[in-house]
């Protein structure tokens, strides 16, 4: 194993594999995109033309909307939570349910419409999920969730549009 590897981004991850209980509290997950799912890549001006202020700072810029500030959160029509960038189907109304964070919540997600990566900007590293499709950042995923998974998938809710069913 390579010194830089060990220590670098992934050597966090990797140094609570090798201490017994060690858990830095961030779900380690293996997101893959669903097979023949065609990436969507637009240019900054074009994702400008396409998108608000607001849900172009959260999905290109990763930033995070002001909690108990969408009314996603409070949602409770049965439907479908798509991307805001390019619509793609990410939760289902099944999958909500309320954390009392002040964003909107999923205990699951649509297979394959997601992938991961850890995030360090808060210093602690934290796991940060995207769209599959365009890459737009859409929140953190928590280990505190109920079951069955266990996971609280917190999601911007200006990162996503409500199609009701």
């Amino acid at each position: 194993m390579k010194r830089r590897h060990f220590l670098g981004l992934t050597g966090l991850t990797g140094l609570a594999g090798f201490i017994p209980g060690l858990s830095f509290g961030f779900p380690r997950l293996d997101l893959e995109a669903a097979p023949g799912l065609e990436k969507l890549e637009l240019s900054e001006s074009e994702w400008r033309e396409r998108l608000s202020d607001e849900a172009f700072e959260v999905l290109r810029e990763a930033g995070t909307e002001p909690a108990f500030s969408s009314p996603l959160d409070q949602e409770e029509g049965e439907g479908g939570y798509r991307c805001a960038g390019c619509d793609l189907l990410l939760f289902t109304s099944a999958m909500k349910y309320d954390s009392g964070t002040g964003w909107p919540s999923f205990f699951e997600h649509v297979e394959g419409h997601l992938l991961s990566e850890l995030d360090f900007k808060m210093v602690w590293p934290r796991t940060e999920y995207h769209c599959a499709r365009c890459g737009g950042h859409q929140g953190h995923v928590f280990e505190d969730g109920p079951e069955p998974t266990g996971l609280r998938w917190c999601n911007n809710g200006v990162a996503l549009r409500f199609v009701p069913a």
